[in-house]
């Protein structure tokens, strides 16, 4: 007999078919809110997490639960000390959605290179402003600096290098330096990338250790025309020093895919800001990333019912 697996939003149709075909039961949530998941998962062997929070009076509410998986690759929604705990495993998709992501933050650098939404605003009322009078710049020849080098930015890496000519700057602590990509410069220093690079694109995961670990004084080493991109999570920055800076023309740019604050408030004073776009996290919505992140999610479901080792624990849970 098949397992309850929970689905507090719903999954692409062939995850579905798999699971099904696999004899286990999916039970629709009644909502993403914490009373109602705590309330859903009575009973339930294992849960599909898309952009529900799952904090401590969810797992503490569950009597059977055996696994969670995230479908994509951040995990911070998820309380994983509550979970390790009461033994639960937690999954996640780390390789699902690069591709769509490093697309994005491609589309993001170029519109800002582009000085997008400050054009869009112009166009139809003063054509020619909009077209002569915005700042504009190539990526060509420019430097781009990667934050945190995992799967996403090795991607980004790649496309700014061989499809846009420019030159590549990388940090990350935790990456050994040989598998790197050929002809990216690695450095040690993180400030040399605020230094010196024009476009700056964020990956770091959510961590105590990230949480707002850019701010003020980062925005003020980099150049007046550098472009600051993020497609992580918004908390990795502080967002009142990032509205400042491309407030008073610190940084030229910000092309952002997450805020602080999901689904956005439309108070947030960055939006009225000419100098920046912004995107609603679309990062990983496309077709074929929620596809392969659903059927990545229903794998991993399996794999623990079969008594396997999952492909994609998240760190930290390889032995539970």
């Amino acid at each position: 007999m098949g397992w309850k697996i929970l689905l507090p939003q719903d999954i692409a149709s062939e995850a579905r078919e798999y699971l099904l075909n696999k004899g286990h039961e999916l039970i629709m949530g009644t909502g993403l809110d914490t009373d109602s998941i705590s309330k859903d998962i009575k009973g339930i062997d294992a849960m599909i997490v898309r952009t529900a929070k799952i904090p401590a009076q969810v797992i503490e509410s569950a009597d059977k639960l055996k696994v969670i998986v995230r479908h994509g690759a951040g995990y911070d929604g998820v309380d994983t000390e509550a979970a390790k705990k009461k033994g639960i495993k937690v999954l996640y998709c780390p390789q699902a959605n690069s591709v769509s992501v490093a697309e994005t933050v491609m589309m993001l650098m170029l519109c800002c290179s582009r000085n997008y939404t400050w054009t869009h605003k112009l166009y139809l009322d003063d054509y020619y402003a909009a077209k002569m009078k915005t700042p504009k710049c190539e990526l060509d020849g420019k430097t781009v600096g990667i934050i945190s080098c995992g799967k996403i930015g090795a991607l980004v890496a790649e496309k700014c290098m061989k499809g846009f000519n420019m030159k590549v700057m990388a940090w990350d602590p935790y990456k050994p330096t040989n598998t790197f990509l050929e002809g990216i410069k690695v450095v040690e220093d993180i400030n040399e990338i605020f230094k010196e690079c024009d476009f700056i694109s964020v990956h770091s995961p959510l961590t105590e250790e990230t949480r707002e670990f850019i701010g003020k004084k980062q925005f003020e080493m980099m150049k007046p025309t550098a472009i600051f991109i993020n497609s992580s999570r918004g908390k990795v920055v502080n967002e009142k020093d990032l509205y400042e800076a491309c407030k008073n023309n610190v940084i030229a740019a910000a092309g952002l895919d997450v805020l602080q604050e999901e689904p956005f408030n439309k108070e947030n004073t960055i939006f009225e800001l000419d100098n920046v776009v912004i995107t609603p996290h679309i990062g990983a919505a496309t077709r074929e990333a929620t596809t392969r992140a659903a059927m990545h999610c229903a794998q991993g479901i399996q794999e623990v019912y079969e008594g396997k080792k999952p492909t994609w624990p998240v760190p930290g849970f390889e032995k539970i």
